[in-house]
């Protein structure tokens, strides 16, 4: 259903990137396409055959020289040093896909891993202090020069590989069946690899969606959404570990929830075969569970930060699935986010207004406008018991909230009347 919606309208936020596809021949990309990066540091060992690379490695004193493992300076820590240490790895991937070019990609991979097997950083348990560590985002910095322009054959030998050696699937698998929070330790290390290895370094939005799709595709939706949760949630600023209560405990903010909106629009905008707009939006429906019913209010801000594509097919699903009164509570919430965040209103109100047309009656949708008035009634009630039991926080949280609420109505409600109103003073 959710894929024969017609989403062209404009409304606010609507962030738009720039797709790109996998370019399909190794071969030429290996030896053409990565002309165009930096090879200041890789001077004339850019066109060494194999065999005498293996050779020079040899005379390295225990590759010191090319395996930097100043992954945790905290002398002088800063983003310059930070990238130079990034830079030298890039410029490492290169000069190995350059001198590796001829082998079939296992041999490939297991050669690299060789090299690469002595630094302890690299490894999905190897660091002690993993959060301070640059040694994951360093080995994903190396293998995303490796492996850019490789066809998507290739890519999946990579992460199968991968998955091989660092027995991820297992590892995930134990964290999706798991208790949330119950390994934790375990839970941090699969987010940090996912995210260093195989997420943060690619510069087109069609790699990451592959890699994306690499992680999540095996499993079943329920555990798909565990997993996104675990690697884009929210996490403790103490500890850098998953924070599982937070979506369902208080209203949060945008920072909480904008890893898990961008990784939603990748799999939705990249236009990639392997998600469908029902997919994407079942994945929603699962992720809202996880660890247990979210607040309606997070919901909404998900579904603002994800873009109007997104929130307006979610919407309509509900819309068709005869879920009218759970769609007007949502029209409450995202007014309520859009008071708080200061968007512009009638961005509610035209969101409605198009949900409106996807009720195949005159009746559904007057129903429909009517659970909308009511809902906005419940809520501000609801709102008002809490204050008036005296179940306030410190913070007066709940008394902010309805003093928000109420001005959400009225706002909402103002661009409700100039959207009827207008028309008959012209």
């Amino acid at each position: 259903m959710a894929s024969r919606i017609n989403t062209s309208f404009t409304l606010i936020p609507n962030q738009k990137y720039r797709r790109s596809n996998r370019r399909s021949n190794s071969y030429f990309s290996d030896t053409l396409g990565s002309e165009s990066q930096p090879l200041s540091t890789l001077g004339n060992f850019k066109a060494l055959p194999l065999e005498i690379f293996q050779i020079i490695l040899r005379y390295l004193s225990g590759s010191k020289r090319l395996l930097l493992q100043d992954f945790h300076n905290l002398e002088l820590p800063s983003k310059r040093q930070d990238s130079a240490i990034l830079e030298h790895y890039r410029s490492l991937g290169l000069l190995f896909k350059r001198c590796t070019l001829l082998l079939p990609t296992r041999e490939r991979l297991k050669y690299i891993h060789r090299i690469l097997a002595e630094v302890s950083c690299f490894k999905f348990n190897g660091c002690a202090a993993p959060i301070q560590c640059l040694g994951l985002p360093c080995y994903g910095m190396f293998l995303q020069t490796l492996t850019a322009g490789w066809d998507e054959l290739e890519c999946h030998r990579v992460y199968n590989f991968l998955c091989e050696l660092t027995d991820l699937s297992r590892k995930m698998q134990t964290v999706v069946c798991s208790k949330p929070g119950s390994a934790r330790k375990l839970e941090l290390r699969i987010r940090l690899f996912c995210r260093s290895v195989l997420l943060d370094h690619w510069i087109h939005q069609s790699d990451s969606a592959f890699w994306l799709t690499r992680i999540l595709k095996p499993w079943p939706m329920v555990n798909q959404a565990r997993l996104l949760y675990i690697i884009f949630g929210p996490i403790s600023p103490q500890d850098g570990q998953v924070v599982w209560q937070k979506m369902i405990e208080e209203p949060t903010d945008e920072s909480s929830l904008k890893g898990l909106a961008d990784a939603i629009k990748l799999l939705y905008d990249t236009g990639t075969k392997e998600w469908t707009a029902d997919d994407v939006i079942s994945l929603i429906d699962e992720l809202s569970v996880v660890p247990r019913e979210w607040l309606l209010e997070n919901n909404a801000r998900l579904l603002i930060l994800s873009g109007n594509n997104i929130c307006f097919t979610f919407m309509a699903s509900k819309a068709v699935n005869g879920r009218a009164i759970e769609l007007a509570k949502l029209i409450v919430f995202l007014a309520l986010v859009c008071e708080k965040e200061l968007y512009c209103m009638d961005w509610a109100v035209k969101m409605m207004q198009k949900v409106c047309k996807v009720f195949s009656t005159p009746v559904e949708r007057n129903n429909f406008l009517q659970s909308v008035a009511s809902a906005f009634a419940c809520v501000i009630m609801e709102m008002l018991q809490s204050v008036m039991s005296g179940d306030r926080d410190e913070d007066d949280r709940s008394f902010l909230n309805l003093f928000h609420l109420v001005h959400a109505q009225a706002n909402f409600h103002k661009e409700v009347l100039y959207l009827t109103m207008n028309p008959l003073s012209t």
